[in-house]
Order: structure tokens, then C-alpha cells, then sequence
């Protein structure tokens, strides 16, 4: 179905530990995984062809057939192998590395919907919890899917859910020309509401919160909650997945503060609402929760 082959380092790298690399094979129509990478990344076609679906901070969502793929850090996308060949596709990956991150560290869709009650999902999605019974306890990096039909321009049309348990309100350089350096968003969340499963490409989130709870989730299914009172101060990392409940009984309001020019943020809800039926018998999503596969 897959293969992946992480090359060895070169007797350079000791001296500049720059860029992680490796090497994937996908069967035709196979899929990897539903993910975004905390670094910037460069993608090459050696064989075949392939699909990717990006969704964007701007709520932008990209479909093409590609032979080069550039991503910026934490923009999430879909890789699928096409039918032009009997083997799939085979892709040379490159990272660019921040410091000392590992070349490995990524985040897949199981890093936020895996460790996540299904009653949060639930409130999430706006689905019934009964919907993730089968959502698979391990990363399954790759997984088999249907091969893809028509042209990508055709899978280009996607539909947003939007709900209304709250309210946003962001002040930015494009609400307020001299705010060059900090990027507020107030937000407040109804009793039993949630700020929904998302997170934040380029910078690291301040918060400050009355009574509610924010669960932070880190690469490789690793998650932690924290209960908040009013006057405490938040700190969430850039491009990991979080969410806000209201446990209190008033409105929460709480404030998200970025060291920027402007709001970014990416949504889970939007992220799967932009990446359309590209598959014919499922989506990813459906491909995703299937529990043949976990």
C-alpha cells in the first residue's frame, strides 16, 4: 500500500543539521494521511503522479495533480497516488528544520481527533458522538482508498459548516493599520459551548480567560488539559491543535493574543469541509474512520 524510507544524513549534516528528508511510495489511490508538518516543506514526483488537497489560513483550499509541492509550516493537505502508473506515485520529501526539531515531528489528524472524548468531537462537528466509534488508536500514516475520478479542478468545490455559539472579533493591521506587532482576537463562547478544534500557523497564542478548560495537543497523540480561572494566562505553541470549553455558568470571553501583523488561524471544521469528495466511493474523512483499517 505504502512505503516510506527515511535517507541516512550525509557526514555534512554534522555540521548543518538544516532539512530532514525521506523518500514515500503510494499505491494508486492510496492516501497519507490527513496531516501538516511544523516546518516548511518541499515535495518532488520522481514516479507517476499525485493528488494534493491544501486548506489555507484564509479558508483557501488548493487541488491539483502536482509534480512539485512547496508548503509553508502547518498548512494541512492530503497526498494521493493517481492511476498513471500500476505502481502509484513515488515522492522525494524535504523538510527545513526549526533548531532542533526532529525530522520526524509532524502532525497527523489522529494528534487531535484520536485523544479527543467522543463527546467533544460530537460537540465539535455537530454530529452524533456514535459517528467516531471506530476511530482507529494508533497513527495509520498511510491508508487504501478508491482511485480518484475526474480532474482536480472538478473536486475543487467544497462547503462550510459554520455554527453559532459565540462570537469573534479580531483587531489586526487589516482592521487597524498601526497594529504592526500584536493581533488580538476577543471571542466569547456560550454556556456548554466550545471554541472549536483548531490552531495557529505561524505564532505562538497568549490567553487570557475567565472559568473554562483548554485542551493543547502535541505531535504524536501526546495531549493535556488545563482548567483556567479568571486572570489566568495561557501559552499554546504555534501549529498545535487546541480547544476551549465553558464550564462555567455565564458566557465565557477570553482573549487571544499573537506577537503579529495578523490573525491566523486554521479550523478543523474548515479544514475537512474544504477538502472535497476527490475519492469516489469516500471522502477522507470516511476513509479515515473506517474500521477496517484500524
Amino acid at each position: 500500500m505504502y512505503l516510506i524510507i527515511y535517507l541516512p544524513l550525509s557526514s555534512f549534516d554534522a555540521y548543518c543539521d538544516d532539512y530532514g528528508r525521506c523518500k514515500h511510495a503510494l499505491e494508486r489511490g492510496a492516501l497519507r494521511e490527513l496531516h501538516w508538518h511544523i516546518t516548511a516543506e518541499w515535495a518532488y514526483v520522481l514516479e507517476g503522479s499525485c493528488r494534493v488537497v491544501v486548506v489555507n489560513s484564509e479558508g483557501q483550499n488548493y487541488i491539483a495533480d502536482v509534480e512539485i509541492l512547496v508548503l509553508p509550516s502547518c498548512i494541512p493537505h492530503v497526498i494521493q497516488g493517481l492511476n498513471d502508473t500500476a505502481d502509484g506515485c513515488e515522492f522525494l520529501l524535504v523538510c527545513l528544520r526549526r533548531r532542533r526539531v526532529q525530522r520526524r515531528l509532524h502532525f497527523l489528524s489522529y494528534g487531535m481527533d484520536g485523544p479527543v472524548p467522543k463527546e467533544v468531537l460530537s460537540k465539535n462537528f455537530q454530529v452524533n458522538a456514535s459517528a467516531f466509534d471506530h476511530i482507529p488508536d494508533r497513527q495509520l500514516w498511510m491508508l487504501p482508498s478508491a482511485i480518484p475520478t475526474g480532474s482536480a479542478e472538478e473536486q475543487g468545490q467544497g462547503q462550510l459548516y459554520q455554527a453559532s455559539r459565540g462570537t469573534v472579533k479580531v483587531v489586526d493591521s487589516r482592521t487597524f493599520e498601526v497594529s504592526k506587532t500584536i493581533a488580538l482576537a476577543e471571542v466569547t463562547v456560550e454556556v456548554g459551548g466550545m471554541r472549536e478544534l483548531h490552531w495557529h500557523p505561524t505564532q505562538p497564542e497568549w490567553s487570557t480567560s475567565w472559568r473554562s478548560t483548554h485542551t493543547v495537543f502535541a505531535a504524536q497523540g501526546n495531549a493535556r488539559t488545563f482548567n483556567y480561572q479568571a486572570g489566568d494566562i495561557g501559552y499554546v505553541p504555534p501549529s498545535f491543535g487546541h480547544y476551549v470549553e465553558n464550564i462555567g455558568n455565564t458566557t465565557l470571553k477570553f482573549l487571544e493574543i499573537f506577537n503579529s501583523d495578523k490573525y491566523e488561524d486554521i479550523s478543523l471544521n474548515q479544514w475537512l469541509a474544504l477538502t472535497p469528495q476527490i475519492w469516489s466511493s469516500f471522502d477522507a474523512i470516511a476513509a479515515r474512520l473506517r474500521p477496517t483499517y484500524s
